[in-house]
């Protein structure tokens, strides 16, 4: 219930037309799929007028499209990528770009629809995904590409680094993805110490530095590191 209540007052919020369309529309896309939804009930959601739709968005697969880059634009603002001076070392530039992959993925405090509607994409592709990718996605990646280039100092070829970033995003999208599975087979009070966005990042980075080169191997005393630790 009160998901629902966070999400319903996140659709009467904004003042333009548009912005309650897209809001709306991304709920229903995230709960009921594409097909399931209709503009009728987006339009009622939305307090707009069914012809508002044709007006914004052309058609619905266009409302579709832009609902799904508006929960990324929406995720984004809400948790931003950092910006780095010249003097911040990689390790720590990893450390934070991992950490902002997580608080994105698992959407702590935040409208579940977003992450939502994002996954489902994600694990369904449709022509938006080619366009999330291509506006948003692929340029994160080349920022993570570029972290884990200074990191290995040169020694990896371009295939090998994306490898290396996929790895890290794979590990990162587990706990969203398999979310329910992780619960299974991790105990409870371990979940709620250590699979939190910072525990998560501390790990992920650690694992990461290991495996090039730049940290120790994992051989004990993971579960305490710091941040601090990690950047050491």
């Amino acid at each position: 219930m009160a998901i629902q209540a966070h999400e319903s007052t996140e659709r009467r919020q904004p003042d333009d037309p548009r912005e309650r369309i897209l809001s709306a529309a991304g709920c229903e896309f995230a709960e009921r799929g594409y097909d399931a939804a209709t503009i009728r009930d987006i339009c009622a959601a939305a307090a707009v007028n069914i012809a508002a739709v044709n007006y914004y968005f052309g058609d619905k697969r266009r409302l579709y499209i832009e609902s799904v880059k508006h929960a990324h634009e929406s995720r984004v603002r809400q948790v931003p990528l950092p910006e780095w001076d010249s003097s911040v070392p990689a390790e720590r530039r990893l450390h934070d770009f991992v950490d902002n992959m997580l608080e994105r993925m698992l959407g702590l405090g935040q409208p579940p629809w977003q992450v939502r509607l994002m996954m489902r994409e994600v694990l369904q592709p449709t022509e938006a995904c080619r366009e999330l990718v291509e506006d948003y996605i692929r340029p994160h990646f080349a920022v993570l590409v570029a972290i884990l280039d200074d990191l290995a100092g040169g020694r990896l070829t371009q295939p090998e680094l994306r490898r290396v970033a996929l790895s890290i995003i794979g590990q990162c999208f587990l706990y969203r993805a398999a979310g329910d599975v992780v619960g299974m087979l991790v105990p409870a009070d371990e979940i709620e110490r250590l699979h939190t966005p910072p525990r998560l990042a501390e790990h992920v980075t650690r694992y990461a530095l290991a495996a090039l080169g730049r940290a120790a191997p994992l051989t004990g005393g993971g579960a305490g590191v710091s941040s601090q630790d990690v950047v050491a």
